[in-house]
């Protein structure tokens, strides 16, 4: 029987990555790999969002340098204003979270690539009230899981898709988007 691989990802809420990172107090930055790598750029966010709690931990982007705590909550606004999925990666070992990557559905490969890159679900699921949802369609831009989506004019969740990042909840107009731990 072969061994599971433990992906070097996984998703989370913001809430929960600021958690993270109210656990450390050194942080270093470096450009994200996949918005290097795009030859338009990203026309989502800036550049320098790839997160670690580590000196020694890599990244596949340029230009690491240290970074205060002030910088580290502009990342963190942008990832909420912008929509960025939280996504922190474990070291090489896999047994301990070494930063956070900001991801998006513009250029980075787990959205533009699906099914090439693993990713955990987070620990987490989306709730909606159906009955007082309006059916406006404002959480299905964000969720680049694919787990919201309109039929007939009517919003259909397919759960199992959901990873549990919740941008729906900050999209929702009427609020009725919950996150709450999986069963």
């Amino acid at each position: 029987m072969a061994e599971e691989t433990i992906p070097i990802h996984y998703v989370c809420t913001h809430q929960e990555a600021k958690e993270l990172i109210e656990k450390y107090n050194k942080f270093w930055v470096s450009n994200c790999g996949c918005r290097e790598g795009n030859e338009k750029g990203c026309q989502r966010s800036r550049i320098d969002v790839c997160l670690m709690f580590d000196e020694g931990e890599g990244s596949s982007g340029s230009d690491k340098k240290e970074v205060d705590l002030a910088f580290v909550g502009a990342i963190m606004q942008e990832a909420k204003t912008k929509s960025l999925v939280t996504r922190p990666f474990r070291n090489e070992a896999r047994t301990d979270t070494a930063g956070i990557c900001f991801c998006c559905d513009d250029c980075c490969g787990y959205f533009v690539s699906p099914g090439k890159y693993d990713c955990n679900k987070g620990k987490l699921i989306e709730q909606t009230n159906m009955k007082e949802c309006t059916h406006c369609g404002a959480c299905i831009e964000v969720c680049y899981f694919k787990a919201r989506l309109m039929v007939d004019d009517k919003l259909q969740i397919n759960r199992e898709n959901c990873y549990g990042c919740g941008l729906c909840v900050g999209s929702c107009p009427v609020e009725c988007i919950e996150m709450e731990k999986k069963q």
